[in-house]
């Protein structure tokens, strides 16, 4: 009790001698309080990130494949005065681009598919009841569903037989619930989809997913899409292999043979039937083989004509996580480098407040405190500051976070990890900063010290 009591007296005196000079101590605590505030703003939107991107893998589906379809640039052709061009010789070769064929063609010859599903999507208008708002017709198979595993909120899929037969029949999104059945149930009602009534089979629950870059990964905003059977799109909607795009004339001119197409934005036009074609393999290990094999197989349908694309979405996101890993802990890094000038700070002034109190150090030694009691004195002093200055950085590095998300829309995640590291570091750079000042201070002779002017 009595060495307790001995040391409380030198750590009230470093609460005295802080309140005292409390301009000086608010000053020496800013390099503390913006440090711990930026470690865990950063550290939050390092967590937030993270979420965000796991949610987009689970999004995306385990173990997809995303074939989708590349449209080849036209080049004009010039010929010299015989009015041939370089490359006469050779015939273009031709691809109908990827159809339902090819769906039919993976299915039955690739052995590693669990499941696979079309993807057409088209623009479109929604009506009912006087009411009418844009979305999107996505045209797909039920696996569809089990892909990307979007959870019904009520009501069912389409069945096989409504599938293979193109009827008019819908699942939709929650937003698409909300706008036109608000007071109702979807189920079993009728949506007019451009100029067809579809029946709504079931309402998908609701995705609080907010993704940006979704159609490079694969991921679909689920809210606003109304999804019907593919062969229903090709049958009541739209069919592009039946509208392939012309190729153009050649058109002979004095001296140079010019390509003439029938519509300046026909090489821009989609040729392929399908948007793209999605698939799942049975395990992770098979997803290298899988690419390979579908390469070879969609070249040989397509002529050798390169007019596909084959991604793995969940790789792209795991490469675009480890990014993000290294940029948060870059980001990190330097708001650490903050801690680390905010305990250079607290060494500083400590060293300085030894030089002007020199004569209250040896007056206290002469008295009978020891250099321990010293020691203490000074350290509590730079440990309180530290402190003090971690939990004003915590409510800092909080309030910002709510900010960021708040004003910038992006995502933050504070974890009780991230406030408890920063404190205990902010205490320790109280610690270690703040012995060599008070060990100095306790090294003094008393009588140096009292002639000290």
């Amino acid at each position: 009790m009595r060495f307790l009591k001995r040391y409380m007296h030198d750590i009230q005196i470093a609460v005295e001698s802080i309140l005292s000079n409390k301009l000086r101590s608010v000053l020496t605590a800013l390099g503390i309080i913006f440090g711990v505030g930026a470690v865990i703003s950063m550290m939050a939107i390092g967590n937030g990130a993270q979420q965000e991107i796991l949610e987009q893998i689970k999004m995306v589906g385990v173990n997809n494949i995303i074939i989708t379809p590349v449209l080849p640039q036209e080049e004009e052709e010039t010929s010299e005065e015989n009015g041939s061009s370089a490359d006469a010789g050779q015939k273009k070769k031709f691809s109908k681009g990827l159809t339902m064929s090819d769906v039919e063609a993976i299915r039955n010859y690739v052995p590693s598919v669990k499941v696979m599903s079309p993807d057409i999507s088209i623009n479109s208008f929604v009506i009912q009841n006087g009411i009418r708002e844009q979305a999107k017709l996505v045209g797909i198979s039920r696996e569809f569903f089990q892909l990307y595993d979007l959870p019904l909120e009520t009501g069912f899929i389409f069945d096989e037989y409504q599938e293979e037969n193109g009827l008019a029949v819908c699942v939709i999104g929650a937003n698409i619930r909300s706008r036109f059945f608000h007071q109702t149930e979807p189920v079993g009602q009728y949506l007019k989809v451009g100029d067809v009534w579809l029946k709504v089979l079931g309402t998908l629950e609701r995705s609080n997913i907010n993704i940006t870059g979704h159609q490079q990964t694969g991921v679909n905003v689920i809210n606003d899409n109304v999804y019907i059977p593919a062969k229903t799109m090709l049958m009541r909607f739209k069919n592009r292999a039946l509208t392939r795009p012309s190729t153009g004339t050649s058109v002979r001119r004095g001296r140079r043979a010019v390509v003439v197409s029938s519509s300046t934005t026909d090489t821009q036009k989609n040729y392929h039937q399908l948007d793209r074609i999605v698939v799942q393999v049975k395990e992770t290990e098979m997803i290298a083989s899988t690419v390979e094999l579908l390469s070879k197989m969609l070249l040989r349908r397509h002529s050798e004509v390169m007019d596909f694309e084959i991604t793995v979405p969940e790789l792209l996101l795991k490469q675009q996580q480890r990014t993000k890993e290294i940029f948060n802990i870059v980001l990190g890094a330097i708001a650490s480098i903050s801690l680390l000038v905010g305990g250079i700070g607290i060494m500083n002034i400590m060293f300085a407040s030894v030089m002007e109190r020199i004569k209250e150090i040896g007056t206290r030694m002469a008295i009978g405190a020891k250099k321990k009691d010293i020691v203490i004195q000074f350290l509590s002093e730079a440990v309180l500051i530290s402190i003090t200055g971690g939990l004003i950085g915590v409510i800092v590095g909080v309030t910002a976070s709510w900010m960021i998300t708040k004003f910038a829309g992006v995502l933050t995640i504070i974890s009780f990890g991230s406030i408890l590291i920063s404190f205990l570091v902010s205490a320790t750079v109280g610690i270690v900063f703040g012995y060599s000042p008070a060990k100095r201070a306790s090294e003094k002779d008393p009588i140096e010290s009292l002639r000290y002017e």
